[in-house]
């Protein structure tokens, strides 16, 4: 097995890369948008909403909180699923930052 390059990258780097994997399938991006306008969220209100099954939902929801961009509690047999407000507000910043670079001063033709 080869060893990871990752230590290649800033953490910076890792997190932005981290975040967009994570917002690389529209239904990723469309739960974010059905939790920040709800507010909070069941999962099961995510599968009346997103015309996905229970187990795709799930595992979209595994990427997003792998990410960090989701939270969940548990309640009973329910988990009620958020925006991690925190690592929300981090990623707008790398991305911002990641974006912000650019200039628009392009040599190519």
């Amino acid at each position: 097995m080869g060893t990871s390059k990752y230590d290649l990258y800033s953490d910076e780097e890792q997190q932005v890369a981290r975040y967009a994997k994570a917002l690389s399938h529209p239904a990723r991006v469309a739960i974010l948008r059905l939790l920040y306008r709800k507010q909070t969220c069941i999962c099961g209100d995510i599968v009346e909403e997103i015309p996905l099954s229970q187990s795709t939902v799930s595992q979209h929801l595994k990427e997003l909180k792998d990410a960090g961009l989701v939270k969940g509690d548990i309640d009973g047999v329910k988990v009620c699923y958020c925006i991690n407000e925190e690592e929300w507000n981090n990623a707008r910043r790398c991305f911002g930052s990641l974006l912000g670079e650019y200039t628009g001063i392009n040599s190519c033709q």
